[in-house]
Formats: structure tokens, C-alpha cells, sequence
């Protein structure tokens, strides 16, 4: 029980330093492989964000060598990169890798499928349909789940031949 608040000087000594080279090259190598590392997260960059900090905890209590540790953070930050590279150029390979938007309310309707399968409530629609702050339903064209988990709400505007929906499979709900 005595070692359960303090070992000694250099346990505190090694943890530190390790703390300090972890914390330092995690920045770096966030920096280096850019914005997406810190963009809002979905499950893509959740699996890399877990991942990031188990390796720096492993490094901070010394249950694996700094050297270690930093390889293990380099390879974490490349396969994020590589993967992200790969998504950009392969539409097989995205679909694969990422999550796609989900309609859930379209010109006044709600589209019970897609809310069922994301386990949404009518409920959490109109919350953040108020989030927009929007009163009247009218004015709502749709409310989109993002691929992070968030929610767009689309307002109704000018007809238009190009839309933010696009992307989205919009057909069959008139």
C-alpha cells in the first residue's frame, strides 16, 4: 500500500520525460497529417483518436519504450493518412471506409426507415430543426444526418438544378 502514492523520484523522473516526448511528437505528427486528425469525428477518425491516445498512455506509464511508442504513433497517423488518401480517390474504397449522409426528414415527411436504422426519435429531429431556429415546419426541406453523427437542416429556398442533396438519394421521397 505504501507505493500506491508515491514508488520513487525516478518513476516520476521516467514518466515525466516520457509525457513530455509523447505529448510533444503526438503535436507534431497532428500538425503534419493536417485538419482531418481533428476535424469532428466519425467512426473513421474515432478508431484513429482511441487508438492515438492508448499509444501515448502506453508511452506515458512506460509500459512500452519511447521508441516504441513512436513508431506505434507514426504507423497510426500513416494508416490514417493512407486510408483517407485511398477514400479520396476510390468511390468503392470510401464507401467502404466512411459512413454516408442520411436523409431522415424530406419536404415535410419523415423517412421512418432511415430514422429507424440510426435509431432516431422524431423528438431529436424537431430539436434541431429548433437548433436552426426555425419555427415552422414549411420551411424545413430536409434534415440530414451527417457522416460524424451530426445534423444538417436544410431550409427551403429558390428552386434550383444544383443542391446540397445531391449527394443524397432523394427520388423516390417526391
Amino acid at each position: 500500500m505504501e507505493k500506491l502514492f508515491f514508488k520513487d523520484w525516478q518513476s516520476l523522473a521516467n514518466i515525466a520525460l516520457c509525457a513530455f516526448i509523447g505529448y510533444i511528437t503526438l503535436f507534431i505528427f497532428i500538425r503534419i497529417s493536417g485538419k482531418r486528425t481533428l476535424a469532428k469525428l466519425n467512426a473513421f477518425d474515432f478508431v484513429v483518436t482511441v487508438t492515438l491516445g492508448s499509444t501515448l498512455s502506453s508511452m506515458i506509464l512506460a509500459k512500452v519504450t519511447i521508441a516504441e511508442g513512436l513508431v506505434a504513433l507514426l504507423i497510426i497517423i500513416l494508416l490514417q493518412y493512407a486510408l483517407a488518401w485511398t477514400a479520396r480517390k476510390s468511390a468503392a474504397a470510401e464507401a467502404i471506409i466512411n459512413s454516408s449522409p442520411t436523409l431522415l426528414f424530406y419536404n415535410g415527411q419523415f423517412i421512418r426507415d432511415a430514422m429507424d436504422k440510426e435509431v432516431i426519435t422524431e423528438e431529436e429531429v424537431y430539436a434541431e430543426i429548433r437548433k436552426y431556429r426555425l419555427y415552422r415546419m414549411e420551411d424545413v426541406q430536409a434534415v440530414v444526418m451527417e457522416l460524424n453523427g451530426t445534423f444538417t437542416v436544410v431550409k427551403k429556398s429558390l428552386p434550383s438544378t444544383h443542391t446540397s442533396l445531391d449527394d443524397l438519394n432523394t427520388e423516390d421521397l417526391g
